[in-house]
């Protein structure tokens, strides 16, 4: 993780009803322990179906896991005292279906005055290699960078409640090597050699190093991988992670097990920042091999996961068997305006989180090993179980009012076209969400002629104006021509919007900050070729914030009971 001003970075004493203190402690009065923060989720701009801190700054996801009874973990760079970056702690929540989070209290603290707890993974050792948990098989290991004005190292925490509190390994650090510029540390088990492996950056030298453990606390130079793809300014946050290839992408359900090739195909994904081609900060992918020790990519070429400017440090749930697809969450903003729009000074908080994606690889004529990116199964928290509007006409509009109908703001919209002549191709397909009070919009589209492009423009919104905050983005899908067909799908959740172009082979995610809120979407097709056939749905989504709301309109998250602190002397 990066920011631009590094701001002195304070500590808390973390505490549980089973764990003990870190061997170190600088205790801020301010930041709570044992306690989960509170906040306030029902500002007209604060996302509904996306994770978002209950208050201030976060950033980059960290130490994603999902344990045997299938709660998932989700750790975040956090500031707990300022809506800007520094003073990075880990924020926890957690879930059971990855839509509807408990906030938790802060996981990991800083140690003394100065030090920051930047971004990092965390793994299960159920086998104990660590020597940490003689009597589980549920421990839990954080690995991290600690941040201090002299030297970036990397250190591990250990947790013997599954994840809710942490104690620091008293022999810290694991790693170092007496640099600035280290850091962001991604382990995953590599069963086939039966040891650790750990992907990290070596930022400004844009090498990624990769190193080999047997039990987490003494780590091996193995090889690096460097100067690869876009370099920016750094490489920041990688990923290693094994993924399924699709036998074929254009069916109606790709993730289906039966569609799965192989499952011994690895993706390293880089974030860089900035540098990125719309500036900023942006996440690049290399599908590949692995063997324990060296990652060998397929070919040279630099892919670009998300074609928007706000989806960022995307990490994967550990925890995953590889035969599935992989879950990953990224942070929906860019570090050229993070710190600046408007949900600070107007609603208290700033930045949240991509949605849950599931992830696999897809072979196409023009994108061989492509990352395919789709939501995470959102029919439970549709408002009913018809959709609220649809339409089957081609070369027309649907029109939906959703103030009355949808409170959360949230909704997920699909657009299928088919039949599509592959020669003399006309038409278009668009999506506008807008205001009916303030006239504000956001929209896209996309062209069945010439090269195909779509497009989303967030220009039309006049809550944030910044050189930085590019209005307009755009990428270029073909038609396939085996299903003669295009699927657009999309979920717009008050200030932010994902799209996905054909079963998740493109996707963008797009922040907005409008002044008034968003209640009315048009759908509509144009200037399509005879006997083109369309079919378009528009769904309602429930606020997975709203039923955790006390009687003042907070959410106060996982409440331990300060009767069971009275070992920590809190």
């Amino acid at each position: 993780m990066f920011f631009y001003s590094t701001l002195p970075a304070v500590l808390a004493l973390a505490s549980s009803v089973t764990a003990h203190p870190s061997p170190t402690a600088y205790v801020e009065p301010t930041v709570p322990t044992g306690k989960p923060i509170a906040g306030n989720y029902g500002g007209a701009l604060r996302p509904q179906i996306h994770f978002s801190p209950p208050k201030d700054f976060m950033n980059d996801p960290n130490g994603m896991f999902v344990d045997a009874n299938g709660v998932y973990h989700l750790y975040y760079q956090y500031n707990p005292t300022d809506i800007v970056a520094g003073n990075q702690h880990w924020g926890h929540a957690t879930s059971k279906d990855l839509y509807h989070w408990e906030n938790q209290p802060i996981a990991i603290f800083p140690g003394a005055k100065g030090e920051g707890i930047f971004s990092g993974s965390a793994v299960i050792d159920s086998n104990n290699t660590s020597g940490f948990f003689p009597d589980q098989k549920d421990g839990v290991v954080a690995i991290y960078t600690l941040n201090t004005a002299k030297e970036e190292t990397q250190e591990i925490a250990y947790s013997k409640d599954g994840g809710y509190t942490f104690t620091k390994y008293s022999k810290n650090p694991v790693i170092s090597i007496n640099s600035t510029q280290f850091r962001d540390p991604k382990v995953l088990w590599h069963a086939e050699t039966e040891k650790w492996a750990m992907v990290v950056s070596y930022a400004q030298e844009f090498v990624i190093g990769i190193y080999t453990s047997p039990n987490l606390k003494e780590w091996t130079h193995a090889s690096n991988f460097s100067h690869h793809g876009l370099f920016g300014l750094q490489y920041e946050c990688p990923n290693l992670v094994a993924l399924p290839l699709l036998k074929n992408v254009s069916i109606e359900s790709p993730l289906d097990a039966s569609n799965f090739a192989s499952t011994d195909m690895y993706v390293l994904t880089i974030s860089i920042n900035p540098g990125a081609p719309l500036g900023g900060s942006i996440t690049e992918y290399f599908p590949g091999n692995f063997n324990g020790t060296h990652f060998t990519p397929v070919d040279d070429g630099a892919r670009i996961a998300d074609f928007g400017k706000d989806n960022y440090a995307g990490q994967f749930f550990y925890g995953i068997p590889s035969t599935s697809p992989q879950v990953s969450i990224a942070w929906a903003s860019n570090w050229q305006y993070s710190q600046i729009v408007p949900t600070g000074p107007l609603e208290n908080y700033r930045s949240s989180m991509s949605l849950p994606r599931q992830n696999v690889l897809a072979n196409t004529a023009r994108g061989p090993y492509t990352l395919v990116s789709l939501p995470y199964d959102l029919s439970p928290l549709y408002t009913s179980k018809s959709s609220l509007a649809n339409t089957t006409t081609a070369n027309a509009s649907l029109l939906y009012d959703y103030s009355s109908t949808v409170p959360s703001g949230a909704l997920y919209f699909s657009i299928v076209v088919s039949d599509i002549p592959l020669a003399d191709t006309t038409g278009t397909a668009n999506f506008t969400f807008l205001s009916s009070v303030t006239g504000e919009s956001i929209r896209g589209g996309f062209y069945f002629g010439g090269d195909t492009p779509f497009f989303i423009n967030r220009g039309y919104i006049r809550g944030f104006d910044n050189p930085f905050f590019t209005d307009k983005f755009s990428t270029n899908n073909l038609i396939n021509t085996e299903t003669h067909a295009f699927k657009l799908e999309g979920v717009i959740d008050r200030s932010i919007l994902e799209v996905f172009l054909d079963n998740g082979l493109r996707s963008a995610t797009t922040t907005f900050f409008a002044e008034g809120s968003l209640d009315t979407v048009i759908i509509s097709t144009g200037g399509l070729n005879p006997g083109v056939k369309v079919k378009a749905g528009l769904w309602g989504l429930k606020s997975t914030w709203a039923s955790q709301e006390n009687a003042n309109g907070k959410v106060e998250g996982n409440v331990i009971k300060r009767a069971n602190l009275a070992h920590l002397g809190v």
